[in-house]
């Protein structure tokens, strides 16, 4: 689950992470009203959505005071706000951050995610904050630094001291920046995190260090520890498809294909999508029923599958464990039949009564192919989406 950066600046503070003075809106009239709050000078208006490069696509503004600040905020609310990350189609803008202006010397960043080829919590920091981290990576990655946090022992005093020197600060800056550091680390933990980014961390004129941005993202596995959460989420800005899918416990993400996947289990689905692509389609979806769907949830997956009009054709690879062969077979018979479906139907399954989800769908009288294995249903789905 991801939430707006004034949700993610609320929650870090509350670890003792120092963030500037701002407040959200979601009219443009209490603009001014805030400006004022905030001192009546300088103020920025940042756009709230679920993306970066914000600044580049118009959607962030430095005012020097309250009747700019409303003239600003009139002119985001409201738009449809394109960056590098939302894609052509953008995303329109209904709530913007008013916060203090603040004089900045440096742009640092700092993040924390998990790194799964270690199995541990990464602490990340560069000198070159305020740009995506993924650029940095690319073309200077010696100018990123990183600490491995061990599990049972937790970030080391002498790590974030290590990466602060690694950042060029000095004297207090750098105890300040342990501290930050320390209650990034926390607030990660204690919140079931799955990826929490500054940038750019920044150091003012006085030499002070805040979180002029924040990014943060939860583990859905994890939401039933924190039931405060939910209320933070905010169903606008995600796909319409994967907000109706998690309805129903299922994971789906829209791709840019014309073959729609289904498929149970998070492994089986990735490299269902490869083979598709090795067979020369692309897929058009994500879709994990889980091992233990039942007839009605892929009634549900099948539906929110076809609502994708991109759909050419559909492959559906199932094993057959918890969630038995003739299970599927009669949710599939029920979608098709309800939905009126005219697209080309290929499926492959292995596993607990397959013999009898084949013949369910054999004298169903409904237009299924099966396959034999994957690579033959690749085959079979990538010609019939063509």
């Amino acid at each position: 689950m991801k939430i707006h950066e004034y949700q993610a600046k609320a929650i870090l503070a509350g670890y003792g992470v120092p963030v500037p003075k701002g407040e959200v809106i979601f009219d443009a009239k209490d603009a001014a009203a805030v400006a004022q709050r905030l001192g009546g000078g300088t103020v920025v208006v940042k756009a709230q959505i679920h993306a970066g490069g914000r600044g580049k696509g118009g959607g962030v503004k430095v005012v020097p005071g309250p009747d700019e600040a409303r003239a600003a905020a009139e002119k985001i609310l409201g738009m449809n706000l394109v960056t590098y990350q939302t894609g052509l189609s953008g995303q329109m803008v209904r709530r913007v951050l008013i916060e203090q202006g603040l004089k900045i010397t440096r742009e640092l960043y700092l993040g924390i995610v998990l790194d799964r080829s270690t199995e541990r919590l990464v602490l990340m920091v560069s000198s070159e904050g305020g740009v995506e981290i993924e650029k940095v990576a690319e073309e200077t990655p010696e100018k990123i630094h990183k600490e491995f946090i061990h599990p049972g022992i937790g970030l080391n005093s002498f790590q974030t001291r290590k990466l602060a020197f690694a950042l060029g600060l000095q004297g207090a800056q750098v105890a300040a920046a342990s501290r930050m550091m320390t209650a990034l680390y926390n607030a990660f933990v204690a919140t079931d995190a799955s990826l929490l980014e500054i940038n750019p961390l920044i150091v003012t004129e006085d030499g002070s260090l805040l979180a002029l941005d924040a990014k943060m993202n939860f583990d859905d596995n994890a939401m039933f520890r924190h039931a405060d959460f939910k209320e933070l989420r905010d169903v606008s800005e995600e796909a319409p498809l994967e907000v109706e899918a998690s309805k129903y416990s299922l994971n789906y993400i829209k791709l840019d294909g014309t073959i729609g996947c289904m498929v149970n289990g998070a492994g089986l689905a990735m490299a269902t999508m490869d083979i598709i692509k090795l067979a020369g389609g692309e897929p058009a979806n994500f879709l994990d029923v889980g091992g233990g769907a039942n007839a009605e949830q892929i009634k549900n997956a099948f539906r929110i599958l076809m609502a994708d009009t991109a759909v050419k054709a559909v492959l559906i690879n199932i094993f057959g464990g918890i969630l038995r062969c003739d299970i599927l077979a009669e949710g599939l018979i029920a979608a098709v039949k309800d939905l009126g479906v005219r697209v080309p139907i290929v499926i492959r399954m292995e596993g607990t009564n397959v013999e009898q989800g084949k013949q369910m769908l054999k004298q169903s009288g409904l237009n299924f192919t099966t396959a034999d294995d994957m690579a033959d249903a690749a085959k079979k789905v990538v010609a019939a989406a063509k």
